[in-house]
């Protein structure tokens, strides 16, 4: 039988995932295949249901089913449960499935692709949505010695802090955040294509420090333009979403793949052929 994965969501046209999937089935010679699986929110449960026949190696999920998706599932690895978010689901046998999230660890893969992460300094992160809560979890798991948030929405913020150590500052104040940072994440959508930019003055950030925007629409955002300007290491968003996908591949096709400038070149032509 044919490894059969794929990716769920409403809408899922947008999705990168089929192109990076099936890459590296081309790459590896693998007979397997990836598709995107339209699912209404009200769909979710009976599609769950139809994944269960055994030919379903697993899937990934995208908005609006990261959470939803939960209590479908038979069981969640520590780092979902702790996130509280499925991007990865895992077939382990008998029509079971389990929940994971890969994109901390796609996270930290991607940073440390370019630079060596300074744990004795303190991260930055801006944002409190679903990546953030991702990304806050990575950090809490390297040993980052003191992680910063801040939100446009304060309260957001703190609801994330309350589960993991983070020390949550006003949106206002973001600029003062940088002092002695190590590292700068921008998991808003400021600076995404039809969003207002990310007004921050970068005057007190360390040269040393590395600048991350999770957008790759654009590549280069406005944030990382200005931090590579004046000196800052700089990790686009791209590097994250490939870089998430290995869990998933490897426990569904049985190889580990590697993220290489021909896939990113490939997804990058993806992104253009799709405007």
């Amino acid at each position: 039988m044919i490894a059969r994965a794929g990716v769920i969501g409403w809408p899922v046209g947008h999705s990168l995932s089929p192109h990076i999937h099936r890459f590296w089935l081309a790459e590896l010679g693998i007979q397997g295949r990836y598709e995107a699986v339209v699912v209404p929110p009200d769909w979710l449960a009976d599609a769950i249901d139809r994944f269960r026949t055994g030919e379903w190696r697993g899937f990934n999920v995208t908005v609006p089913h990261k959470e939803s998706i939960i209590p479908l599932l038979d069981c969640l690895n520590p780092l979902a449960q702790a996130i509280g978010a499925v991007n990865t689901v895992v077939a382990i046998g008998e029509g079971r499935f389990e929940g994971r999230n890969s994109d901390a660890p796609g996270f930290l893969a991607s940073l440390s692709a370019v630079s060596a992460i300074e744990t004795d300094r303190p991260a930055v992160l801006l944002g409190a949505g679903g990546a953030a809560r991702a990304i806050l979890a990575a950090l809490n798991s390297v040993g980052i010695s003191e992680i910063r948030i801040a939100n446009r929405d304060r309260v957001r913020a703190e609801i994330l802090a309350s589960s993991f150590p983070a020390k949550v500052w006003d949106w206002a104040d973001r600029g003062l955040m940088l002092d002695d940072a190590g590292l700068l994440i921008n998991a808003t959508s400021l600076g995404m294509v039809g969003q207002p930019q990310l007004e921050l003055d970068l005057i007190r950030l360390p040269t040393r420090a590395i600048v991350t925007d999770i957008v790759y629409r654009p590549l280069a955002t406005d944030l990382l333009l200005r931090a590579q300007e004046r000196g800052n290491s700089v990790v686009d968003g791209l590097g994250m979403l490939l870089h998430q996908a290995v869990e998933g591949f490897s426990a569904w096709f049985g190889a580990t793949p590697k993220v290489t400038q021909e896939l990113r070149a490939h997804v990058l032509a993806a992104i253009a052929h799709a405007g």
